[in-house]
């Protein structure tokens, strides 16, 4: 682990204190050699076992976050480029009280294999429409004019095996370390976070730099 900021994170940093129109632009324009660990990434100290196979990227995230509204169109375009050895999934987690009926949303869609589909629709409607979706009637009548079956969701949502997949996901993001939304990890072995890099661009970078680091 590099013991000082690197040039680009120092200048970063400060920029981050004079706006996001100067961050964007100084952070963007000046990059200074491959991210460092500790600063742009971190390494998970404890790796929870995976299956073998084609590399994988787990983006933590929940509904309701601005910022992961915010990183959704950018990570929608980077999945499209994805090479054939990695895969990627999403992972809602579940940190507070509004959380938990997002989470449970986000695995009843999944269930029915529909998440991918209303990924895009819930995000709109929580964070451009103010539409309410805090509890599942309401989830359930949304849903329902976006031509999902209102009936088959409320048996999902109301599934034992949803609530496993909630359980499954808060064990995970414990045993990653992951605390806030969105951050991503890659093989379960390095985490990542706009937050860390400075920016939604520059986690996707990271995160492309992390696969070609397992890919040696």
């Amino acid at each position: 682990m590099t013991p000082f900021p690197s040039i680009r994170r120092r200048r970063c940093l400060g920029l981050l204190a004079g706006g996001a129109a100067a961050l964007a632009a100084g952070c963007a324009a000046t990059p200074d050699g491959p991210p460092e660990e500790g600063f742009e990434y971190r390494p998970v100290p404890q790796q929870p076992a995976r299956a073998a196979g084609p590399q994988e990227v787990i983006e933590f995230f929940w509904y309701g976050c601005p910022h992961c509204n915010a990183l959704e169109p950018l990570l929608t375009q980077w999945r499209r480029d994805l090479p054939a050895d990695v895969g990627f999934r999403k992972v809602h987690v579940g940190f507070g009280e509004r959380w938990v009926p997002h989470q449970q949303m986000f695995y009843a869609l999944t269930a029915l294999g529909r998440a991918d589909e209303f990924g895009d629709r819930i995000f709109r409607a929580l964070h451009v429409d103010g539409t309410n979706l805090d509890d599942r009637d309401r989830m359930a009548d949304f849903l329902a004019r976006s031509g999902l079956d209102r009936a088959r969701f409320i048996a999902a949502f109301d599934s034992p095996a949803v609530r496993t997949e909630m359980t499954r996901a808060g064990e995970l993001a414990k045993a990653l370390g992951i605390t806030g939304v969105p951050s991503l990890a890659v093989n379960r072995r390095w985490v990542t976070s706009p937050s860390m890099a400075v920016g939604n661009a520059a986690a996707l970078k990271v995160v492309d730099h992390l696969l070609q680091l397992e890919r040696r």
